[in-house]
């Protein structure tokens, strides 16, 4: 099963699973204080409203089988949050670097 496929099978029957990326994110965001974290997690919120008034049908007439946009918003989530995620991991290793030290005792 593709990725996109994998997000969309979770995603848009569960729009509200999206909020989970976004509290992560904007926890890390809080953790570290870096920016990038913050815009990945609006990504996620402002998605996760989108898929909503979609499943609610208040965005389509009904006919909202045809997921075009899909093509576009998951692969830009999918490259946000990678981003997010080596930012999240720099901060995390540069602090443990600090926090033992950052060398070897001679």
């Amino acid at each position: 099963m593709s990725l996109l496929a994998l997000l969309g099978s979770l995603f848009i029957p569960h729009p509200w699973l999206a909020l989970v990326p976004g509290v992560v994110f904007a926890l890390l965001y809080r953790w570290s204080g870096r920016r990038m974290l913050a815009a990945v997690a609006v990504a996620w919120f402002l998605y996760a409203a989108y898929e909503y008034t979609l499943y609610r049908r208040w965005l389509c007439s009904g006919e909202c089988n045809i997921r075009v946009d899909l093509l576009l918003v998951y692969p830009l989530l999918v490259l946000v949050s990678l981003v997010g995620i080596a930012i999240a991991l720099t901060v995390f290793v540069r602090r443990a670097r600090r926090a033992g030290g950052g060398g070897v005792a001679a």
